[in-house]
C-alpha cells in the first residue's frame, strides 16, 4: 500500500463514535428547527432552559457540566434568556461567587407548552422502534455514559 491509498480497514459507518457524533448533531438540528422557528431560541438557549425544567435552580457551572456546553455558551445563553425574563438569576446564599438559575413565570409558561411538542416531535423520531427497542437503547446509551464516566 502506498502513502497516497488510504486504508480500507477502517470504515466511518462502522465505527461507534463517528455514528453517534453524526446522530447527535442531526437529530439536535432537527428539533432545533421546532423550537427556533417557533420559540426564537437557539440549542444553548433551550437547553438551558430544558436543565432548569428538569432541575428548578442550578448554577450555570451545573448547566456546564449537565450540559457539556463551555462556560461561554451558557453565559451567552442565560444573559439572552435574562433579558427575555425567561430565568431569573440570583446570588447563590451557599457561595456569593455562585448564581442561582431558575425558570420565572414566563419561562415556565414557555416550558409547559414547548415539552408537550418536543415529545411529541421525539416520538415521531422513535416511530421505527418498538418501545422494547427503544428501552433498550435508553438502557445501552446509558450503560455506555456509565463506562465513560468511569474513565473520567
Amino acid at each position: 500500500m502506498t502513502a497516497e491509498t488510504p486504508p480500507t480497514d477502517f470504515d466511518l459507518d462502522h465505527f461507534l463514535p463517528y455514528r453517534l457524533d453524526r446522530l447527535a448533531d442531526r437529530v439536535s438540528e432537527a428539533l432545533a428547527q421546532l423550537y427556533e422557528a417557533h420559540y426564537d431560541l437557539n440549542v444553548a438557549q433551550w437547553r438551558v432552559l430544558a436543565w432548569l425544567h428538569h432541575r428548578h435552580e442550578l448554577t450555570a457551572k451545573q448547566i456546564c457540566a449537565s450540559t457539556r456546553m463551555d462556560k461561554a455558551r451558557v453565559s451567552r445563553a442565560v444573559q439572552v434568556l435574562e433579558g427575555r425574563e425567561l430565568i431569573v438569576r440570583r446570588p447563590s446564599p451557599r457561595d456569593q461567587r455562585l448564581h442561582e438559575l431558575r425558570l420565572t413565570e414566563a419561562g415556565q409558561a414557555l416550558m409547559i407548552e414547548l415539552v408537550p411538542r418536543v415529545r411529541t416531535w421525539e416520538a415521531e423520531l422513535v416511530a421505527p422502534l418498538t418501545t422494547d427497542e427503544y428501552r433498550r437503547l435508553l438502557d445501552m446509551m446509558g450503560r455506555l455514559e456509565h463506562r465513560l464516566q468511569e474513565g473520567e
